[in-house]
């Protein structure tokens, strides 16, 4: 009888065991009930932003997680290098960290399908003359991440240009050497353009000099040993939000309020940052804690209104820090909008009214997107939109979709068919996306504290302010 138990152990721990071991990585992920992502800290790939977890690959990757059923488990590992022996050794699932697909990386990793192209940019500081090309550095210092796709690009250069030098940060990540770029501590490194792009608003005494060869394709990694069933899912997942809209309405989320850079402007509202806010940043906080709003968001709109200016006055009428109308003003109780508190008190509760009667339905950020346009436009014609939106087939609780039927108000072919008729519809776009970039500056500047030099000439069409 033990003979027969001690055979029947064997059988099992040599039959049983190894078919346990052997089942497809998506069948083990999903009865595990853990994806592991291997990602690293960036603007465009994942931070810890406001309102928690945010970035582009963070929101792909979850957004699969949740597909699968499972719960997502992010590993950020300390360097580049230890990112891609995460994904290598099979300590992660899936890299999703903002790669390029190259040809040296793909003999050791399974690239998924290509969601981003991007191209390699080298950026230098506008203090400094802009090199023309490669050769053209002369003895500056030039740092890119060690093992990036920045460095295989530079080995590939060597044939073009010998006397070619640069050093391998194996500690830094790509923002960061931006950020020593921008300090001066040295010349020029190698960034994508997509996270050029998002840095720029931040670091404006940045610059592109040229671009680096050809575009360069994004995608998620995976180990290149074993079966490919999680590789075949994502391949069917990219298929679906690029069919349903997904994948543009995250890209836009991500970089739609970024791309149209505006120099001067910038320059403008970080010396404003520096000169007017202090004086009213303590009525943004106190005003944003009673409404439960986000004051840097509160500070944002009140920028985009009147640049912090309480004496503002629009030829319409409308006044104060925030702008508010006269029938507003009442409504708020607003008995004079243009003692500041008075003002950014009547606009926190009236920007708190605006965000109570957007659809409970609309997810943030969204829903705190289409407050800001009701804020500018009203309630109503934020409605007749997302009703537009709708009628053309797209998603009427989706920013990137209400804002392209919003100029439509302005059509009457559109608007003699909405119930609250014409409306400037593009100026809540832009308001909404201007509102943004203040908000992100914002919230970089009081995170980081830096003052960025800017370029003499551009400061000095600057008119003089306060």
């Amino acid at each position: 009888m033990i003979l027969t138990l001690i055979v029947g152990i064997i059988v099992f721990f040599f039959n049983g065991l190894p078919k346990l071991m052997n089942k497809p990585v998506l069948e083990q992920i999903i009865e595990s009930g853990e994806l592991r992502v291997v990602t690293r800290n960036s603007p465009t790939t994942y931070y810890e932003g406001a309102d928690g977890p945010a970035g582009l690959e963070y929101d792909l990757v979850k957004m699969f997680a949740d597909q699968l059923g499972v719960k997502l488990t992010l590993i950020v590992p300390d360097s580049f290098s230890g990112l891609l022996d995460d994904i290598k050794n099979g300590r992660a699932h899936i890299a999703a960290a903002g790669l390029s697909i190259t040809e040296s990386r793909k003999e050791v990793l399974k690239f998924g399908p290509s969601y981003q192209e991007v191209t390699e940019q080298l950026v230098y500081n506008i203090n400094h003359d802009r090199p023309k090309d490669l050769g053209d550095m002369e003895n500056g210092l030039l740092e890119v991440v060690a093992e990036s796709s920045h460095q295989d690009t530079l080995m590939a250069e060597q044939a073009n240009y010998p006397e070619l030098n640069w050093k391998n940060n194996e500690e830094l990540e790509s923002e960061e050497l931006l950020q020593l770029v921008s300090d001066e501590v040295i010349d020029y490194t190698i960034a994508d353009s997509n996270e050029f792009i998002l840095n720029q608003r931040f670091l404006i005494n940045l610059r592109t000099a040229f671009d680096i060869g050809s575009s360069k394709k994004l995608a998620w990694a995976f180990p290149k040993k074993g079966d490919h069933s999680l590789h075949a899912e994502a391949i069917k997942f990219f298929e679906r939000i690029r069919k349903n809209g997904e994948l543009t309405r995250l890209m836009e989320r991500a970089y739609g309020h970024a791309e149209n850079f505006d120099y001067v402007g910038t320059l403008y509202f970080r010396r404003h940052i520096e000169s007017r806010l202090p004086k009213y940043q303590k009525m943004f906080e106190q005003a944003a804690d009673i409404n439960d709003l986000d004051w840097q968001l509160l500070a944002a709109i009140g920028y985009q209104e009147s640049h912090w200016n309480p004496k503002a006055i629009s030829p319409t009428g409308v006044r104060g820090i925030m702008m508010l109308t006269q029938a507003t003003a009442a409504q708020m109780g607003v008995k004079n909008r243009l003692k500041p508190k008075s003002s950014i008190d009547g606009g926190a509760r009236y920007f708190a009214s605006r965000l109570k009667k957007i659809d409970e339905t609309i997810e943030e950020p969204d829903r705190t997107w289409m407050a800001l346009a009701a804020y500018n436009v009203g309630t109503g014609h934020l409605e007749d939109a997302r009703i537009i939106t709708k009628q053309q087939g797209n998603d009427p609780n989706k920013w990137i979709d209400v804002k392209q039927s919003l100029p439509l108000l302005a059509k009457r072919k559109w608007y003699k068919k909405t119930k609250h008729g014409y409306a400037r519809g593009w100026e809540p776009v832009r308001y909404v996306e201007n509102i943004r970039s203040y908000y992100d500056i914002l919230h970089w500047v009081n995170e980081n504290g830096k003052d960025e030099k800017a370029d003499p000439d551009a400061l000095s069409i600057l008119p003089q302010v306060p």
